[in-house]
């Protein structure tokens, strides 16, 4: 398994494009689509918010009742949430106009929205867009690129990567791309995330690895605790590659789950490093817990501490933030046990060794603390399970985005 420079484009038989479609008045592109040339099983996991946004509610029916899907129509902008009839009605239409434009079946073409709840979709900068993207869709670097581009909001970067892996002995791909700043707090999926293969697989086996991998990825990340009315994560096989078919777990199954990990961390990091008003990606690992959901429980108990994510963000050791967010998780474990590290490029501090404070320089934390990227690393003694959450610093900036997102 390899990592390797693309995006959504880089499996056999997909192609993507980005356009400005008029929805934002900045004039910056606002509108994405993916197409496979042959049709593809597709798998996906979705928002568990009660409050569900028009597209989730018709891509669940696409995933769960359609036969094959070929198209992801994405807008970004307005997020067609909390719009009732109407807007689901819109939603249809995208579906619709997408799939005459490609020639392929409305109930074959995925709909994603990202941006503002509350407000009706401008469908005629809907159909304007579709119909600029579909003549020039294209498979190469840079059409992934656009199309990565055009599904952000707040982000500040593109997110995408693509992973080779070898299946059966044939070379497989698979790739993704994402996008998340802000409202980012998934169970079950995150954001909105679009993953490619060329990998040939069974529609059964393609949503169970999805499924348990979610749980360790984007399931693991948090930018400030609130769980997006549009959260959605889709895959798509093409089964393009040639390899022989995955029908059962088994050694290609296996790498085929490896390769698709490493996708999904990836993405996870981009995310959870790009939230909103963020200096730094802030790492949690959390190893002797007693189970692997207490692991998981504790790692993302300390991401999600704003007074931890505070701290990060003033340089401050203060690791007694560390502690007591491991204490209010809900997970039993003996405070006298537990050690925690501080670790950057800059380097790996002692902080705490048995629940007090271990002998180090402020100065020297302060120092690892400064870099782009940081980790927590703590070790609770009550067992021999892992685990790892993202997420970020909390900043002044954070408050200044949201305060004025809809201005």
């Amino acid at each position: 398994m390899k990592t390797v420079d693309g995006g959504v484009t880089a499996p056999k038989g997909f192609k993507a494009a980005g356009v400005h479609a008029g929805i934002k008045k900045s004039g910056k592109k606002d509108m994405a689509l993916i197409y496979s040339e042959v049709p593809c099983l597709a798998a996906g996991v979705f928002t568990t918010n009660v409050v569900k946004a028009a597209p989730v509610k018709w891509d669940q029916k696409v995933v769960c009742e359609s036969p094959f899907a070929q198209a992801v129509v994405v807008n970004s902008g307005v997020a067609n949430a909390c719009t009732g009839k109407e807007g689901y009605e819109c939603c249809t239409e995208m579906a619709a106009e997408t799939g005459k434009a490609l020639g392929i079946p409305k109930e074959s073409v995925l709909v994603a929205s990202t941006g503002v709840i509350g407000a009706q979709l401008p469908m005629d900068a809907i159909r304007s867009g579709i119909g600029k993207m579909a003549p020039i869709l294209g498979c190469e670097r840079s059409d992934a690129r656009l199309a990565a581009e055009a599904i952000m909001t707040t982000d500040t970067k593109p997110k995408e990567i693509a992973v080779e892996v070898e299946l059966g002995g044939k070379t497989a791909v698979v790739s993704g791309m994402g996008k998340g700043s802000g409202m980012i707090h998934p169970n079950m999926a995150t954001m909105l995330c679009f993953l490619t293969t060329d990998a040939c697989i069974t529609r059964k086996m393609l949503q169970k690895a999805l499924s348990a991998d979610v749980k360790d990825t984007f399931n693991m990340i948090s930018v400030d605790g609130d769980t997006s009315t549009n959260d959605s994560v889709v895959l798509l096989a093409n089964g393009m590659a040639g390899n022989p078919e995955i029908t059962e777990e088994g050694e290609d199954y296996g790498s085929f789950c490896e390769a698709l990990h490493e996708v999904m961390t990836a993405l996870s990091k981009m995310i959870a490093g790009d939230g909103e008003g963020s200096t730094c990606l802030f790492e949690v690992k959390v190893s002797g817990a007693p189970d692997k959901e207490a692991a998981r429980t504790l790692a993302k108990a300390v991401v999600t501490s704003s007074l931890t994510k505070a701290a990060v963000f003033g340089r401050d050791a203060n690791w007694g933030r560390i502690l007591c967010a491991l204490g209010y998780s809900g997970v039993s474990f003996d405070p006298e046990k537990v050690d925690i590290w501080l670790e950057s490029r800059a380097g790996k501090l002692k902080i705490v060794e048995n629940g007090t404070a271990a002998g180090y320089e402020e100065e020297e934390a302060t120092r690892i603390l400064s870099e782009n990227e940081v980790t927590a690393i703590a070790d609770v003694g009550a067992g021999d399970y892992s685990a790892t959450a993202w997420g970020c610093d909390l900043t002044l900036d954070y408050v200044k985005i949201n305060a004025d997102y809809r201005s």
